[in-house]
């Protein structure tokens, strides 16, 4: 097994989220960050209601300007400011937009992000049918 599996069903379970719960946009493209003025949502963000992220709040959304409803990629993100790490998903951002998130997610020195995008592999341990 390689040490990172891009495995189809975890991509299921995050499109299942996605599509049984309601998003919420409670910053729009192109609004202030509400801590720091200098930070630009470069697509809406939000949130799913009625789910918890690691953070115990609902789990955080980037909703980009093509339509879909698959969950194409997700940022994982660390901050040593708030001590903490947190997933959010991308749902139809072009690949512009996925540029444009992490840029906004890595511009302070307090916070690293990487993107992991969807995959299609099925583990070998899934095929056994």
């Amino acid at each position: 097994m390689s040490a990172y599996e891009n495995n189809a069903f975890f991509w299921q379970k995050l499109d299942t989220l996605y599509l049984s719960s309601k998003l919420v946009v409670d910053r729009p493209r192109n609004t202030c960050h509400y801590k720091y003025s200098n930070l630009i949502y470069p697509v809406d963000y939000g949130y799913l209601c009625d789910t918890t992220g690691s953070d115990q709040a609902p789990i955080d959304v980037f909703k980009g300007s093509e339509k879909s409803n698959l969950v194409q990629s997700v940022v994982v993100s660390a901050d040593i400011l708030k001590k903490d790490c947190e997933v959010k998903l991308l749902i139809g951002c072009s690949e512009e937009e996925e540029l444009e998130i992490l840029e906004f997610l890595n511009q302070t020195e307090f916070q690293k992000a990487v993107l992991i995008r969807r995959g299609s592999e099925v583990p070998y341990w899934a095929s056994n049918d």
